[in-house]
């Protein structure tokens, strides 16, 4: 039986299966993401959707949608999608579908009748093209397949509409078309493998609606141009793939590509296993340089993500080689950032003033996996390098106090993690001495401390000493200022002003291989954020306990952006509050990180099947939210797994 399998009564109801969604992406960039009934819902969906640096730094939707419709004596059964305006769907070709699997590539299944038709997908990982394959398993009378593409040619950000601009010619190309409908795109090529009669009948197909915009506030209607469609006979037994591209390709090489393609793809077949799919997902090769795209479909790659969920996509599932790969591209990028470089990196965000701390963990999780001595010999003249700039006072928003605490100015620009932002101020303005930058600072002065001592030259001596004081200092000033008479941590303070809210970046103190805090300390900590903070979805970002709790990531951007860190909960943080939970609890604490993570398998059966979505709200039923996949969350799942391995391990 396959791992991800919908049946038909699952696939019919459309209250069910059309807020469903799967994503295939590619290393360049591009990706495909729909529905599991093949209706979009989003702006963002498309059968291939890719970017488009001429025009911007976007993703474009080239082929929004392609309707097949099965035709026997003259009747004609379109197997397509889509929902109007009104609650109208048409054609309503989800009916037809016997089921829904995905093991290697999403297939679906057919019938109508007497005739059976499995339909694939694969996406080229190099390239801008998709292969879409039909195969009629059984057909009693003729039966002939065709095959009508929706095209919008428009930004991921913005709608098409009917219009007198558009280029509705085309030019013909082998067993297919090739078109461009504005300036700027390239080519769109639709071939198909074996010969097929084209039928140009150009027309505008109106008032398409997308609910899931309409959810988050956005307008939520567009039109599609449609060309015409591909007609041709098809016989039991046979294959048929319709291939969409920038580029021509031999009608006789689609399917030799295609298969070689599937070849290379793994399994799903476990819930491990489709979050590793999943992993590799995030990857992104441009320019040479490798990437880690934070989510889709909207985000790029982030040095924050970046830091925090390389070690979970790839030492967690075993792929050193792909770590360092990663990692030669962020150095580039922190070496861009300390020298005072213009970019050379497209990763984001990079002078956020956790960034760097991060990378230091970043590191720390290399060594663990590899030796510290390797470690040393790849990545110490980096992590010296960062060290020194934050210590000299380099970084202009992080200043290293003489309690040795680091302060950052988060009052007039969000700074942290916790990033939401309205009228341009932070929602939540997290300023002065933060606890997850102390945390993470302490952490990397004890490692830092720790590599030099087993690997540095004599000379280093006395840098040795002098961090180890700073460490000692930064230890005693965490606990004066971040521990509070209740047993928790203060989540920043900054002068006067103290946030007594139970977040859970107070989490990241207890769960990181150092800890400023005592064991007492830290089980008080880890007790006051199970009971406010752990949901069966992940740690929420703030105690429902604490002022202005806001749960639910619902409604326009505005309200949304109230709830982003006020209550919402987050999968990723879920790896390091089993972390701390495993350091304060040991042994005892494995059956209870396995119960906590089942919750997370079955979310691989709703949202977006195979992945984990962005962000859960805070409250019963706890429903997934924001990007349909996140590269931190997965990550954190990913450790949380690779960590119980680890102790399950130890117990044999």
């Amino acid at each position: 039986m396959c791992y991800l399998r919908f049946d038909k009564a699952q696939m019919t109801n459309l209250q069910e299966s059309l807020y469903k969604e799967m994503l295939i992406t590619n290393r360049s960039g591009a990706y495909c993401s729909t529905t599991l009934v093949g209706c979009n819902i989003r702006k963002y969906h498309g059968l291939l959707v890719m970017p488009v640096p001429e025009l911007d730094d976007e993703n474009h939707v080239l082929l929004s949608s392609l309707d097949e419709t099965i035709i026997q004596h003259g009747a004609e059964f379109n197997l397509g999608l889509h929902k109007y305006q009104g609650e109208n769907y048409s054609p309503k070709g989800h009916k037809y579908i016997v089921s829904f699997e995905w093991e290697q590539v999403p297939t679906w299944t057919y019938r109508v009748g007497g005739v059976l038709l499995k339909k694939q997908i694969v996406f080229d990982t190099s390239i801008y093209r998709i292969y879409v394959r039909y195969t009629l398993l059984d057909a009693h009378s003729e039966t002939t397949l065709r095959l009508r593409p929706f095209l919008a040619f428009r930004s991921v950000r913005q709608w098409t509409h009917e219009n007198n601009v558009a280029n509705r010619s085309y030019d013909e190309v082998e067993n297919g078309i090739r078109m461009c409908l504005y300036q700027g795109y390239p080519d769109l090529y639709m071939q198909t493998s074996t010969k097929a009669e084209w039928k140009y009948c150009p027309d505008w197909y109106r008032g398409l609606d997308y609910p899931k915009e309409r959810e988050r506030g956005y307008n939520a209607s567009e039109d599609l141009f449609v060309p015409g469609y591909f007609e041709m006979p098809i016989k039991k037994g046979e294959s048929i793939t319709f291939s969409a591209g920038v580029a021509p390709i031999e009608p006789e090489q689609i399917d030799v590509l295609r298969q070689n393609e599937v070849d290379n793809i793994d399994h799903r077949d476990s819930f491990y296993h489709c979050l590793v799919n999943a992993a590799h997902q995030f990857r992104v090769n441009k320019d040479d340089e490798s990437y880690i795209l934070a989510g889709y479909p909207w985000f790029k790659p982030r040095a924050r993500d970046t830091f925090i969920s390389m070690p979970g996509l790839t030492l967690a599932i075993g792929e050193k080689d792909r770590f360092e790969a990663y990692m030669e591209t962020a150095s580039k990028a922190i070496y861009n950032f300390i020298n005072k470089e213009p970019m050379s990196i497209g990763i984001y965000e990079m002078e956020q003033p956790d960034t760097l701390l991060w990378a230091t963990w970043t590191i720390q999780q290399y060594s663990k996996y590899t030796s510290r001595k390797d470690c040393y010999e790849k990545y110490g003249k980096l992590f010296k390098h960062i060290m020194d700039f934050i210590s000299n006072g380099q970084h202009p928003n992080l200043f290293v106090h003489d309690n040795g605490l680091l302060y950052a100015n988060g009052r007039d620009r969000a700074i942290t993690w916790m990033n939401s932002q309205s009228d341009g101020r932070p929602i939540v303005p997290r300023s002065g001495y933060i606890v997850e930058f102390n945390a993470l600072w302490y952490n990397a002065l004890k490692f830092f401390e720790q590599l030099i001592e087993e690997n540095g030259q004599e000379e280093y001596a006395g840098l040795k000493d002098e961090v180890g004081k700073l460490a000692e200092k930064v230890a005693r000033s965490f606990k004066e200022v971040f521990l509070n008479e209740y047993g928790y941590l203060l989540d920043y303070v900054d002068g006067q002003m103290m946030d007594w809210s139970v977040r859970p970046n107070q989490l990241f103190a207890i769960a990181f291989d150092y800890s400023p805090l005592d064991m007492k300390e830290r089980k008080s900590v880890l007790d006051i954020c199970t009971k406010e903070l752990v949901t069966p979805k992940g740690i929420r970002s703030l105690s429902p306990q604490s002022g202005g709790y806001n749960p639910m990531y619902v409604g326009p951007q505005t309200q949304r952006d109230l709830a982003y860190h006020q209550g919402t909960a987050w999968p990723w943080l879920t790896g390091f509050y089993l972390e701390a939970y495993l350091r304060v609890y040991r042994m005892s604490g494995v059956n209870y990180i396995e119960r906590k993570l089942i919750g997370f398998e079955e979310e691989l059966f709703y949202h977006c099947i195979g992945t984990i979505p962005e962000l859960f709200d805070g409250n019963p039923p706890f429903h997934g939210r924001g990007a349909i996949s996140f590269a931190m969350n997965v990550s954190g799942i990913l450790r949380a797994l690779r960590l119980l391995e680890k102790y399950n391990n130890a117990m044999e």
